[in-house]
């Protein structure tokens, strides 16, 4: 039996800033009020991420330049994440490097082969200020770079080199959705 509301379920679905959006490609700020304004963005988050069928959504993709992200992730032993991270910083990313398929709902449809490690930690805060640490490994470790990268202003393109690189600008450059902000 599930306890509590659903996370996203008052939440409204929001338009994805896509690829080349000047709001994915600058470091976010700080929050600093952690009022109701806050908790709604949280629900817009999850509702959205929901909506698109990912695993980890930043504020920044929806066109908010907050440090905020939110995620609902299995890692490699299938346990699932929920929840949400505010003003966090990553402070631990160790162990192996692998490099596996990396998608992004600001890149839709395209995926390409991103190196991360294996183990992240993240600290952050709760919507209500609580201090939260958060550990990962595995695909979910992969998520909690991938989200951290976001608030820092970068996309997992910018973690490509050489031909990966190429290609996915290439693939990115044919998308329906490149060319600017297009909204469905």
């Amino acid at each position: 039996m599930r306890q509590g509301p659903i996370p996203g379920a008052r939440g409204r679905v929001r338009p994805l800033s896509l690829l080349g959006d000047d709001v994915l490609h600058a470091p976010c700020e700080d929050v600093t009020d952690f009022g109701p304004e806050l908790a709604d963005l949280v629900e817009d988050l999850f509702a959205t991420m929901y909506a698109a069928e990912g695993v980890g959504l930043a504020a920044n993709q929806i066109g908010r330049s907050l440090r905020v992200f939110v995620y609902d992730c299995p890692d490699d032993e299938d346990r699932r994440h929920l929840g949400h991270l505010v003003n966090p910083r990553l402070v631990e990313a160790d162990g192996l490097v692998l490099r596996g398929p990396e998608g992004c709902l600001s890149l839709p449809g395209l995926e390409a082969g991103t190196e991360r490690h294996d183990h992240a930690v993240v600290e952050g805060f709760t919507t209500t200020g609580e201090p939260v640490t958060v550990h990962g490994t595995g695909f979910f470790a992969r998520c909690l770079q991938h989200e951290c990268d976001h608030l820092e202003g970068r996309v997992y393109a910018d973690r490509l080199t050489g031909w990966r690189h190429r290609r996915l600008m290439r693939q990115a450059g044919r998308a329906s959705w490149s060319g600017g902000p297009q909204r469905p």
